[in-house]
């Protein structure tokens, strides 16, 4: 048996939250470990604040709310969460509207210098490293004229009696 789901939420604060309730009680229903729901949920949270912070704020002509005029379309005040259980592996979707991932990320500093100890003190570019530590696999992308996409998964460990067993 294998479980997905898929939820189109508002960028607001308060989506974050539900994604991240939603993911955990379904991992407890199905019997997956709760160290691993937990790394998971803290993942999905940062991906989502991700998306609520960056995801939008980008004019889209051809897309539903194009008037024309230059308004953003309706999907940019959205984004999208969709998750698959299925077998020994989680994976994690969420991709928003907005201007996307820039084309290449700057390469970090060296560990010990001061711009890195400085970095290391900024919050921006936290989540995604985050999101990185707590996952077995990760990629970040852009789907092109729509916006950035992070799916992330992990193997699951399952508790006795679980619903999804393999």
């Amino acid at each position: 048996m294998s479980i997905w789901w898929s939820l189109h939420l508002r960028r607001e604060a308060a989506s974050v939250p539900l994604a991240r309730r939603f993911l955990l009680g379904t991992m407890e229903t199905a019997g997956v470990d709760p160290d691993i729901s937990f790394d998971l949920s803290v993942a999905l949270s940062e991906a989502c604040a991700n998306a609520v912070e960056h995801g939008g704020d980008r004019t889209v002509f051809g897309e539903p709310g194009d008037t024309r005029t230059g308004r953003p379309s309706v999907d940019s005040g959205q984004y999208r969460v969709t998750a698959y259980l299925d077998g020994e592996k989680c994976r994690i979707e969420v991709s928003d509207s907005g201007p996307g991932f820039p084309a290449r990320r700057a390469l970090r500093p060296a560990a010990h210098s001061p711009q890195a100890e400085a970095e290391a003190d900024a919050e921006s570019g936290r989540g995604l490293d985050l999101i990185q530590q707590l996952s077995d696999h990760v990629q970040f992308g852009n789907r092109p004229g729509r916006g950035a996409v992070v799916s992330f998964d992990k193997v699951l460990k399952w508790r006795e009696g679980a619903l999804l067993t393999v």
